[in-house]
């Protein structure tokens, strides 16, 4: 799909979707709960309903409901032990987090299961995660191609990990530990980046009654994040619980704010969510945006815009939304801390340069992330998405302030995390046509 974006000005309110990295955690935490779990989750996307596929497959029974979703956990035998499918596949469609949770998952609940996934998604990293995995008895196939054949039993154990790869490998981990039956130890090398989503992942295990002790200890000379799960741990539902307003999708309108003329506000964020692309409120005031805040609510309005340095090493996914505001700020605004954008949907890197620089922008990539310099204007042009749904919404919103319209291709994209996104852009005053 061809997507034309007119220029208009945005300004509105609106309420922000549910959170899609909350809701893939409840849901793997639902389907190994003791008792049904209710979730109010009143939006998904290919991404969210990639994991309630498979774990359908597996032998939960997901239902959607008018609120969301009911969980009836995967059945457990007359030992207690979970007992999924055998033999089934597993369709992640392009969702790297459905594949990095649900690999460790399967593995101890030694269910004999082949991955399969489209895009990019075989060529994304599974290393160390895969290494350890194997370690510790799982019986996989040849990593980098689908399918991914996965068999055995994993068992408890200490797992270790780097710090400066994916943090869905740490989650993961975590997940499947309360059903391995022995005390789980995992030693994560500080720095550990995108440690929210790892604190984002302990505060769902806790919402299921798992708690997972957290210290720092030395290992071989240098120092780690100690997470523990002990023996005994076990999933029991809360019954009914809610999934947040998502931060990532919510990002690109508060940044739309900070280049409209009165302003945008998004409705149903929690201000204390362990979120790491809450961080974005940060960053907007430090490229000169006014942000105001209320109960559960964020209003982000224009002022001076200036260019400055921000590390995203925590909050990758916040980097087209704020290179997006970087193109309009007076000075050169240095994005640092990116380096694993590489191995995203896309080169993210690569395409949000490409994008932004299709409009006329100035943007430069370097070895750390992206050097953004301000320009009085964007031109408008044609953008190739490059199938990475964050590049189609970033380029959609910065096209209603150019001069002229912007053909974005391969738009559809945004239904990963957002098939409504177009409906969004067009309620706050986008001009939007669309072409097969």
């Amino acid at each position: 799909m061809r997507a034309i974006i007119t220029p208009s000005r945005l300004s509105g309110s609106l309420a922000a979707v549910a959170s899609k990295s909350e809701a893939h955690r409840i849901l793997i935490c639902a389907a190994l709960a003791e008792g049904t779990t209710d979730i109010d989750c009143p939006t998904s996307s290919s991404d969210i309903d990639a994991t309630a596929d498979c774990l359908r497959t597996l032998g939960a029974r997901v239902t959607r409901t008018r609120r969301g979703f009911r969980v009836i956990p995967i059945p457990r035998a007359t030992d207690g032990t979970r007992t999924p499918r055998p033999c089934v596949t597993l369709d992640c469609g392009e969702s790297g987090s459905t594949l990095r949770f649900l690999l460790p998952v399967a593995c101890a609940l030694g269910a004999e299961t082949r991955f399969v996934g489209r895009g990019r998604l075989a060529e994304r990293p599974l290393s160390p995660l895969y290494e350890e995995l194997v370690a510790h008895g799982a019986v996989l196939s040849p990593q980098g191609r689908f399918p991914l054949s996965a068999s055995g039993k994993l068992a408890a154990g200490t797992f270790t990990l780097p710090g400066n790869v994916s943090s869905q490998y740490v989650s993961g981990l975590l997940m499947a530990a309360p059903i391995l039956g022995g005390d789980v130890e995992i030693l994560v090398s500080e720095p550990v980046e995108s440690l929210p989503y790892v604190t984002l992942t302990r505060a769902a295990l806790r919402r299921f009654s798992v708690e997972v002790e957290t210290d720092r200890v030395d290992v071989d000379g240098g120092r780690a994040m100690r997470l523990v799960v002990h023996e005994g741990a076990a999933y029991a539902t809360p019954g009914t619980l809610h999934v947040g307003g998502d931060w990532s999708n919510a990002a690109f309108w508060l940044c739309a704010g900070a280049l409209s003329r009165e302003g945008i506000t998004v409705c149903g964020l929690d201000l204390a969510s362990d979120q790491g692309d809450r961080s974005v409120l940060g960053a907007l005031s430090l490229l000169g945006a006014r942000v105001s805040r209320t109960r559960d609510s964020v209003a982000v309005r224009p002022d001076h815009l200036h260019g400055c340095t921000i590390d995203v090493a925590s909050c990758p996914d916040l980097v087209p939304p704020l290179a997006m505001i970087a193109a309009h700020a007076a000075g050169t605004t240095h994005i640092v801390g990116a380096e694993r954008l590489r191995l995203k949907e896309s080169d993210r890197l690569e395409t949000v340069s490409a994008a932004l620089n299709a409009v006329g922008g100035r943007v430069s990539v370097t070895p750390a992330g992206l050097d953004v310099e301000g320009v009085p204007s964007l031109a408008g042009g044609i953008v190739d998405a490059a199938n990475d749904h964050r590049i189609a919404m970033m380029s959609s919103v910065v096209a209603t302030g150019a001069e002229g319209p912007t053909t974005i291709i391969g738009a559809e994209c945004v239904s990963k995390s957002y098939p409504t996104f177009f409906e969004d852009l067009t309620h706050l005053g986008g001009l939007v046509s669309e072409e097969e």
